[in-house]
């Protein structure tokens, strides 16, 4: 934000001038006081903490602190205890001396940066009106030296502080909770990512550095929600995952088998830990598991990591898409955008692009989140207009694939902090974000809240269960697509677990969809999914049946209006896949079967069944499948799959009429 640009300007600005009022004279007559100045101007850099490689400004106060007891009115010893209260985080103590600064001196006030510098911090305060009074004596002055870049900064700061007032009188009625301290302790946790079914939680933690060097390390951590629905301790990743290197800012999988993350080449920028190859600065890196072990990471295949610097990756719930932040600009000028890249049809990633203007700014974006929905966008940016520090914003895509304008979250999710990575639960009603407010376990702790109703994504929930051979129970890698029944397009595509069979995939609501699970030399699987009025998970296995096997396999999604043996368009989805299925196994032949429940005539039933069945058989033929490997029959009322006994025991209408429509069906079965 300009915050950090102010911060750098001010920084070396302050340095510069000291050392021209050494060689000058320094405000003050004082040898005590300028000899205890010039110790706490050197003892930031002269006493860094090896452990986490931060100046020590606490010493560097301490003599500045001496240094105007022996003269209150020493200006240079104002400005640069104020700068080190700042770069402490103690803004209070900042907008002090600055303001003494002022009062000693006005032209102090080189450029109007301390103008800019005091608003600033009396954000941090939240002390808006004091903040806009500053801002205004940049904007309303005639200063010649005040630059154009100034005054859009003033601008934007006093813009942002009138908004901050604006949502402190209208908070959002949230309580942000600690996760607790399975996850959080006093090392930085943030960077929360999570399984489509919200119970294993994956974040980054920085560590000490093993090697005792002053920078931390970022390592991945786990932790699974309990059934008291408490996160449990949080344990590492494995070696071949955490190493000496940085490791950072996670995505996983809506079924938690995919992760991608940040790896940081260490000072020579060459080494991204053992056997990892990098091409500059930080790349991504992709894992994947298989049983319970993760593979060794490699280079994002394709076009996504350049020379420069890639970070903060999140995986739509398809698999398809991959957002991430990208530094761009100028050595001197750098700022950081959100991009996008599609995955390609050989497993790669394509050219990646950035988001459009209305998204990215000519300051700093981060942690970026694409909800499982696919249509909500939640990320952290200090260009957009906000409370201080960094915020969080939500856009939302629209039909036609445009992003709309962000939405800031407003108060108290965002607050004069710095407030970054927020994780939107697949439901959509929990929320978690990474915050350094006061009271919590260390600097960067993670929070969670209930969101409020109008910043929810669409709710996601899931389907799981396990893919097998329906005749010798082994376990199989079967491919799952989710097709969007109302626009035939495809909305999830994955895979079980070849060890295991498992499977986890993605059910937005408020759609209706079909669902094909299919594996080589084995009949596909089909259920159909209306998710327009329900939100509940779903655990069912699917049996797959050998293509030498003849029992019957359903047609899920062949539907037909009531009474009539006219197909809807939402049957083509199902019907295309038996097509290519057919075509992928040229030497089969099938029967199509046509089923009615037992209510109404039974000749009209029978008739009903054939002409169902036809239709079927008349769509594969002229789909191009050969009319001799086709053969068709209407059952009529037998072979229900649930008897009329059965029916009659059901308690409730909504049970048998859901009977009555299993029985309405189409199937296919391979005939020798």
């Amino acid at each position: 934000m300009i915050k950090n640009i102010g911060l750098l300007f001010t920084l070396f600005a302050l340095l510069f001038n000291s050392c021209a009022t050494a060689q000058m004279g320094y405000s003050t007559k004082s040898k005590k006081a300028i000899k205890l100045f010039e110790q706490g101007r050197e003892a930031p850099q002269k006493n860094v903490d090896l452990r986490t490689g931060r100046p020590d400004f606490e010493t560097g106060i301490d003599y500045l602190q001496k240094a105007l007891k022996k003269d209150e009115n020493f200006l240079e010893a104002h400005q640069m205890i104020g700068e080190f209260y700042r770069l402490s985080g103690k803004s209070k103590e900042a907008v002090h001396h600055y303001k003494r600064a002022l009062e000693i001196r006005p032209s102090a006030n080189l450029n109007g940066q301390l103008y800019l510098d005091i608003g600033e911090l009396q954000m941090r305060n939240n002390e808006f009106q004091d903040a806009i009074k500053y801002f205004d004596y940049i904007l309303n002055s005639n200063d010649r030296r005040i630059s154009d870049q100034m005054i859009h900064a003033a601008e934007y700061l006093r813009t942002s502080a009138e908004f901050s007032l604006e949502a402190r009188k209208n908070p959002l009625n949230i309580q942000p909770i600690n996760i607790g301290k399975g996850i959080n302790t006093q090392y930085p946790e943030y960077f929360p990512t999570i399984t489509v079914d919200g119970k294993t939680l994956l974040f980054t933690r920085e560590i000490p550095n093993n090697d005792g060097s002053p920078r931390g390390q970022e390592d991945f951590f786990v932790s699974h929600l309990t059934e008291g629905n408490v996160w449990a301790k949080a344990y590492p990743m494995p070696p071949n995952i955490n190493t000496e290197q940085n490791e950072g800012a996670p995505t996983i999988s809506a079924d938690g088998r995919t992760l991608i993350f940040v790896a940081c080449a260490d000072e020579t920028g060459r080494n991204y830990g053992p056997n990892r190859e990098g091409k500059g600065s930080c790349d991504l890196f992709v894992t994947e598991r298989i049983g319970d072990r993760w593979t060794n990471p490699v280079n994002l295949p394709g076009n996504v990591n350049t020379f420069t610097w890639e970070s903060q990756p999140s995986l739509s719930a398809d698999g398809k898409t991959l957002y991430f932040i990208r530094r761009v600009g100028q050595q001197r000028i750098q700022r950081s955008d959100i991009y996008v890249s599609e995955k390609q049809a050989d497993g790669t990633w394509g050219k990646a692009v950035p988001l459009p203007n209305n998204i990215n700014t000519e300051r700093m974006e981060s942690s970026v989140m694409i909800h499982p929905d696919g249509q909500t966008l939640y990320f952290a940016s200090n260009g957009h207009i906000g409370l201080g520090g960094t915020d969080i914003y939500m856009s939302r895509k629209d039909p036609l694939g445009n992003w709309g304008d962000p939405v800031n979250l407003g108060y108290p999710i965002n607050t004069e902090s710095n407030e970054n990575s927020l994780l939107v639960g697949p439901d959509g009603e929990i929320a978690f974000f990474a915050s350094d407010r006061a009271g919590g376990e260390g600097s960067l702790d993670i929070y969670y809240f209930e969101m409020p109703e109008e910043l929810r994504p669409v709710k996601t929930t899931y389907f799981e269960g396990l893919v097998y051979d329906a005749i010798t129970k082994k376990p199989l890698k079967g491919k799952f697509e989710l097709i969007d029944l109302s626009s035939g397009k495809e909305v999830i595509a994955s895979e079980a677990d070849p060890i295991t069979g498992e499977f986890l995939v993605a059910l937005p609501t408020k759609k209706e969809y079909a669902l094909n699970v299919s594996f080589p030399g084995y009949s596909f699987f089909s259920k159909n999914f209306n998710m327009i009025e329900s939100d509940e998970a779903v655990r069912m296995d699917v049996p797959l049946v050998p293509i030498t096997d003849e029992q019957p396999i359903l047609l899920a999604n062949v539907f037909f209006d009531l009474g009539k043996s006219t197909l809807r368009k939402e049957s083509y989805v199902e019907l295309n896949k038996l097509e290519s299925f057919l075509k992928e196994n040229n030497s089969i032949k099938i029967e199509i079967g046509g089923h009615t429940d037992t209510r109404g005539d039974n000749r009209a039933n029978q008739k009903l069944s054939e002409d169902r069945a036809k239709a079927v058989y008349d769509f594969l033929v002229n789909k191009g499948v050969e009319a001799e490997r086709l053969s068709y029959k209407g059952y009529g009322e037998e072979n229900p799959m649930n008897t009329d006994e059965e029916i009659a025991k059901l308690t409730t209408e909504e049970a048998k009429e859901k009977a009555h429509q299993e029985n309405r069906r189409t199937e296919y079965r391979i005939v020798k």
